[in-house]
């Protein structure tokens, strides 16, 4: 498809709304004018791009109402995409449109206001206790390899305690480990590392022993 084929939707939405709407005017795809308003500017794109983002930044320098439209997303994985790239152009003070171009629906998801975020206090929680607990710097920043967790650190010395010494008691792991929730990380099994062989004690799977002799 075309930008173009985007045009008259939003040239219709707009003029519903009491706008003149003219297209191409000086940089901008679109230019809507109310009397006593400050010029609506749309840019108009057949997907998000980086090009799009700073084609409408550099049109906040003509008017705080900027706009980006893109055609109406199709599918779970396309509404997930469309959702995250709304969440930026709100940080960016952009408002956003779709177009369902099978019938000219116009739908805006976004308006063009000053953005402040919000902090999460638990995410925030459980970044530092994650800094906290890490054993040294395990991981190469910006890695799409396996993350080495803290999580992960205990499980290991779980499983080394075990290694050395068969299958042992929960709370004795822990004692010899320093791991306070070894118990509870050898019950959850989250790696496939650990089988409970009698109420209480536990033992390295094959998968367990693996990992071991891989470190």
């Amino acid at each position: 498809m075309r930008e173009t084929e985007l045009y008259a939707p939003i040239k219709t939405y707009l003029a519903a709304q009491g706008f003149e709407v003219k297209a191409e005017i000086a940089a901008a795809d679109v230019v809507a004018l109310r009397p006593g308003q400050d010029p609506l500017i749309v840019e108009l794109k057949t997907g998000f791009s980086l090009t799009l983002l700073q084609q409408a930044v550099a049109r906040q320098a003509i008017s705080d109402c900027v706009y980006v439209a893109v055609p109406r997303w199709t599918g779970k994985s396309g509404w997930r995409t469309f959702r995250g790239n709304v969440g930026l152009c709100k940080r960016l003070g952009i408002g956003v449109m779709s177009v369902r171009i099978a019938d000219g629906y116009v739908q805006v998801h976004a308006d063009p206001v000053p953005f402040t975020p919000r902090k999460s206090k638990r995410r925030k929680t459980a970044m530092l206790r994650e800094f906290e607990h890490r054993a040294g710097d395990p991981n190469t920043g910006g890695t799409r390899g396996q993350i080495i967790t803290a999580y992960k650190q205990n499980a290991r010395k779980c499983a080394a305690h075990l290694g050395e010494n068969g299958p042992t008691k929960g709370a004795i792991v822990a004692a010899g480990t320093g791991v306070a929730k070894a118990t509870g990380i050898m019950a959850s099994n989250h790696y496939g590392w650990f089988v409970r062989v009698t109420p209480g004690i536990y033992d390295l799977t094959d998968v367990g022993r693996m990992a071991l002799s891989t470190d």
